[in-house]
């Protein structure tokens, strides 16, 4: 079992299930924190990019708060090898699992990467079914962000997986993207209806369809 951060999209626990093709049931849920890392706005996107603070520095022209240079998002336990290579595929990260990737229909944007996260809340069973899970995301990104704890009063890092930007810099906004934004603008072209014509859940369909009664390696 494996620990994944998400700071983007798949924040949304109706995304999350889509790219897993199940109820997600056998995971649990928290907001966490991710310190010294800056959250993007991608060019021409919906969705968001991570990179460390190290490199992104230079794309400021101040220093950045320490709630900016902190990304907030959701800590997910108890993913299997087979949602790990599914969300590598909706990553972008899919050369690592070419074992079963026959062809890449778009160019790698992020590399899965080892990072300590603080929890923000104890994990909660992530909900299987749609009312329920709708209740809890609020609960996990509210609206009225607390201020950021201080170091000391942060809880203990828990290791986790990320995808991190590994595409040119020039492709990112300064501005910080919101998830709260990404909710209220964006988040139906990705789910319900919308979600028919979103095409970054093609590669994934097809790889489901080839991994049908096959057993994903262990290489995460």
């Amino acid at each position: 079992m494996t620990s994944g951060f998400f700071y983007g999209t798949l924040m949304h626990p109706k995304i999350l299930k889509r790219v897993l093709n199940n109820d997600a049931s056998h995971l649990s849920i928290c907001p966490a924190i991710l310190t010294g890392y800056t959250r993007h706005k991608i060019k021409i996107a919906d969705y968001p990019a991570i990179l460390p603070y190290e490199r992104s520095r230079k794309l400021f022209e101040r220093e950045l708060t320490p709630e900016d240079k902190s990304v907030r998002g959701t800590l997910v336990n108890g993913l299997t090898n087979r949602d790990v290579a599914l969300l590598d595929i909706f990553e972008g990260n899919a050369p690592k699992f070419t074992y079963f990737v026959a062809q890449r229909f778009w160019e790698q944007e992020y590399i899965r990467s080892g990072v300590f996260v603080h929890p923000l809340s104890p994990f909660t069973p992530v909900p299987a079914d749609a009312e329920t899970s709708d209740a809890i995301e609020g609960n996990l990104i509210p609206a009225d962000l607390p201020p950021l704890p201080s170091a000391n009063e942060l809880a203990h890092t828990i290791p986790a997986q990320t995808y991190v930007w590994c595409q040119d810099d020039d492709d990112l906004d300064k501005e910080l993207w919101s998830f709260e934004e990404f909710v209220r603008n964006n988040a139906w072209k990705w789910i319900d209806e919308g979600k028919k014509d979103e095409e970054h859940y093609g590669e994934v369909d097809r790889v489901q369809e080839r991994l049908r009664g096959e057993i994903i390696p262990d290489r995460i």
